[in-house]
């Protein structure tokens, strides 16, 4: 049976579990919000701990709490972010939409402990949440979760990736193969070229994330309610900012309140990686295919069994489940962006969905892209045989016959060759064309370079 305490809020008394440290807000939260069992992600948790830190410090800094107080505060806050007390943050993402319910948890239990420390009461309101307001705070918590993870995985993760690639590219300098439009046969490429092209792909996409890290760098902390900075002064402004050094004050606080356009934006970034990630997975799934009815251009690393019933069959699992992630990444963007367009007057009260979803997106697509380096790309072997085999043998390697012969009558070899199961080659002998360097001209490889020539 579990004990139960009881404390008390605004409203009235409340039973909560003896050994929580939350008291009675989050636990009249936990009542109303049974919904889909999501806590807050760990990220969110972690940056919400790291500003109430910076708030204690200021507020000492500023004379508004005393010193002991603001250190007992900035002690808790500092072990919440150590994860140890995941724990006691139990509430739903699907509350209220300002965050209010998680940063009353975070109050809450920043005041228990800190009390514990210095034997003394300290208040959720009074003390942990001085010169604060949930509307300031909790987007604030938003942004700076995002810049830990950006920083500390996915920009890592995506480089790692685009290493990878370019070390196959290279690999696969002098690997000639068919080009493909239209899924359909086309003049010829480099295994090479392909991995240069996804590798670009993927650094355009850190690019893009880079560039708009200045703009999640603005934070609303310091405005509090609507932005006027009501029960905060400018000298804890000034002082706060110090103790988070990867951010800045909002140029416009009234902005900064009332929408979320710099986390919709990262969002729609984090969508274009995941857009480059599919194609590239999904192109990589399509050139080992096989092994005997497929294209079986690349032998990607066998990870596991494939079936439960076919025996032998191997299945390119890591580009399915990268495939998934962004499809995922898909879906968290769309949430994300309507939930930023209900920024209603001076506050957006959709704020735990824009936490749940642009964290999950960047949190997938770190371990994504670690996983398709790692998992795969490193290991890809060419079937080179096939690859070449597949470059002679298209009709497409005709095009530059064009300014020997004509278009028309390119065309005409060109289906010449495929009715009849024949070279290009024979069939140009064959209908009688006299092309001294015939040879030099249908070098597959030599087409991939035709600015050599």
């Amino acid at each position: 049976m579990t004990e139960y305490r009881v404390e008390h809020d605004t409203m009235g008394e409340v039973q909560v579990p003896v050994n929580a440290l939350w008291g009675a807000q989050t636990q009249r939260a936990i009542a109303n919000f049974p919904v889909s069992g999501q806590v807050m992600p760990p990220a969110l948790i972690k940056a919400l701990a790291q500003i109430k830190e910076a708030c204690a410090k200021a507020n000492a800094d500023t004379g508004v709490l005393d010193q002991a107080v603001a250190n007992a505060i900035a002690s808790a806050a500092r072990r919440v972010q150590t994860g140890e007390l995941d724990e006691h943050f139990p509430l739903d993402v699907f509350q209220t939409g300002s965050g209010t319910s998680t940063n009353m948890n975070m109050n809450e239990v920043l005041a228990a402990l800190a009390g514990v420390e210095i034997g003394n009461k300290v208040h959720p309101n009074d003390h942990v949440n001085a010169s604060q307001s949930s509307n300031d705070v909790f987007p604030s918590a938003i942004h700076l979760a995002a810049l830990n993870l950006v920083t500390d995985e996915l920009l890592p993760s995506l480089k790692l990736l685009v290493q990878t690639l370019d070390t196959k590219a290279v690999e696969f300098t002098q690997i000639v193969k068919a080009g493909r439009t239209h899924l359909m046969d086309a003049t010829p490429v480099t295994l090479g070229q392909e991995f240069s092209g996804y590798a670009q792909q993927i650094r355009r996409g850190t690019e893009r994330v880079e560039a708009v890290l200045p703009r999640v760098r603005e934070i609303p902390l310091g405005g509090t309610a609507v932005g006027t900075g009501i029960n905060a002064t400018a000298s804890f402004r000034r002082s706060v900012y110090t103790y988070l050094p990867s951010t800045v004050e909002a140029a416009n606080h009234f902005e900064a309140h009332g929408a979320r356009d710099a986390l919709v934006e990262l969002s729609g970034q984090l969508k274009t990686v995941a857009v480059s990630m599919f194609k590239i997975a999904n192109d990589i799934r399509w050139m080992g295919s096989g092994p005997r009815a497929g294209l079986r251009e690349l032998q990607l690393p066998d990870l596991q069994p494939g079936s439960s019933i076919m025996p032998g069959k191997i299945n390119p699992v890591i580009c399915e489940s990268v495939r998934q992630v962004c499809a995922q990444v898909f879906g968290n963007d769309t949430a994300v962006t309507f939930a930023g367009s209900q920024g209603d007057f001076e506050l957006n009260t959709m704020l735990p969905v824009i936490a749940r979803n642009l964290l999950e997106s960047i949190t997938l697509l770190s371990r994504a892209a670690v996983l398709l380096a790692e998992k795969c790309v490193a290991g890809l072997r060419p079937n080179e045989d096939i690859l070449r085999g597949y470059a002679e043998g298209s009709p497409s390697i005709v095009t530059p016959l064009n300014k020997y012969v004509g278009y028309e009558e390119a065309a005409a070899i060109a289906k010449q060759a495929l009715a009849e199961n024949k070279s290009i080659k024979d069939v140009v002998l064959e209908r009688g064309h006299d092309i001294g360097n015939l040879d030099q001209i249908l070098d597959v490889l030599a087409m991939t370079r035709p600015d050599l020539g």
